[in-house]
């Protein structure tokens, strides 16, 4: 690798409030707040909003679209299409 180039990777914990979980992690992001981690360091926290223990998708609470009942229903609503004549 080239000298000077490369961001400085570190040790950071991100912290998803709304799951209550926290994740240490290298990373190159900074932060001014710490916390005091398991193994008694103390890293650079960032919180975030979502991560994979709140996201939906990873949890397994999404919801699936249905959309064949979407497209019946609307041509119920409004008839089905004819194709145009040439």
């Amino acid at each position: 690798m080239k000298s000077r180039i490369h961001p400085v990777s570190q040790p950071v914990v991100f912290r998803d409030r709304a799951a209550d979980v926290a994740f240490l992690t290298r990373s190159t992001a900074h932060s001014s707040r710490t916390i005091e981690w398991e193994d008694g360091n103390t890293y650079p926290v960032v919180d975030v909003e979502i991560s994979s223990a709140s996201h939906p998708v990873y949890t397994g609470t999404s919801r699936v679209v249905d959309t064949a009942g979407r497209v019946e229903r609307f041509e119920r609503r409004y008839g089905r299409a004819v194709p145009a004549q040439r």
